[in-house]
């Protein structure tokens, strides 16, 4: 269960904050759980891990690649392995050996890429993860989880060390809009409907949740009324809930702060060609690289604003189904 706990303002916590509390949890409680990191251990709030955490916590370095190769081989000796590492290092840099080591050989590999797309802000664009859920989308099997909030972090942390399997964790670092109650649950596979509507629908993941959210209560003002679901799981995507909420709406906005080109709006996209055709827009990258800014600023700049969803939205109204 979830409970929408949405007001616009900041959460408590930051994920940075809930990583190590969690992952140290995680640890204490079973030796199996393993900590892997490329060098980024004191950007993720581990630093002193691996003092303190002997045997369980590993700073590798910077050698993402080899990293992937070691978790894959603690998962076949029956570890629980955690890894992380920056956004385009945690997809571009170590594909293959995600590919081979972890999803082929059906290995139990949880991947944590940090600040993805915009909020790689100052970090600029050859640390700036577009394409990382196009390129997940495309390994059979994994899973995909972009994250919202620090309750959603938390959460998500904890239910993937149950799971086997290729999870990949797309999450900020820093501050993040609260839109989840601290006691709420989440079901891979399962979206959230965040906001009931009647007249459209608003699929939307990360950060840009907190975004959609924002739009619906401004449409909300023009007598629009906004439906606005958060799929929690880009991969596998909750086709059920998405299809009866456009079968409703009759049409349908996708927010994405990704690529449009292969992320969550290709998609829902798909879905929807191949069952309820429907009007679509997508609100993410234009197909873009990325460039150095603060996130306030990159938002702007790649149109992941409020008002761009407010265009889009009445855009696909006036199409018609």
């Amino acid at each position: 269960m979830f409970k929408n706990a949405y007001t616009n303002h900041p959460d408590t916590r930051t994920p940075k904050e809930v990583f190590p509390k969690v992952l140290g949890d995680l640890m204490t409680k079973d030796r199996d759980v393993v900590y892997l990191d490329a060098d980024l251990m004191n950007s993720i709030g581990t630093g002193g891990f691996v003092g303190k955490y002997p045997g369980q916590a590993f700073d590798v370095g910077v050698q993402e690649a080899n990293m992937i190769g070691m978790a894959a081989g603690m998962s076949a000796e029956g570890k629980i392995p955690y890894v992380h590492t920056f956004g385009p290092f945690a997809s571009r840099r170590l594909y293959d050996q995600v590919f081979l080591s972890v999803a082929y050989a059906k290995n139990n590999v949880r991947i944590i890429g940090s600040d993805p797309g915009v909020t790689a802000a100052y970090n600029g664009g050859t640390h700036m993860p577009f394409e990382d859920i196009a390129l997940y989308r495309a390994i059979p099997d994994a899973v995909i989880f972009d994250i919202v909030d620090a309750t959603q972090f938390e959460q998500v942390l904890k239910l993937s060390k149950d799971f086997f399997g290729l999870v990949y964790i797309r999450t900020p670092r820093k501050k993040v809009i609260k839109v989840y109650s601290d006691d709420s649950q989440f079901t891979i596979g399962k979206a959230n409907v965040l906001r009931e509507g009647t007249h459209v629908t608003i699929v939307a993941s990360g950060i840009m949740v907190a975004v959609a959210l924002e739009a619906a209560m401004m449409l909300a003002e023009e007598n629009i009324s906004v439906e606005v679901i958060d799929p929690v799981t880009i991969k596998p995507l909750d086709e059920e809930t998405i299809l009866a909420s456009a079968r409703k709406t009759g049409a349908v906005v996708t927010a994405e702060n990704a690529n449009i080109h292969g992320g969550l709006g290709d998609a829902v996209a798909s879905v929807l060609s191949c069952n309820l055709p429907t009007p679509l827009r997508k609100v993410g990258i234009q197909d873009e690289f990325g460039e150095v800014g603060t996130e306030e600023y990159l938002r702007e700049r790649f149109r992941l604003t409020p008002d761009e969803i407010i265009n889009k939205v009445k855009e696909v109204m006036s199409m018609g189904r």
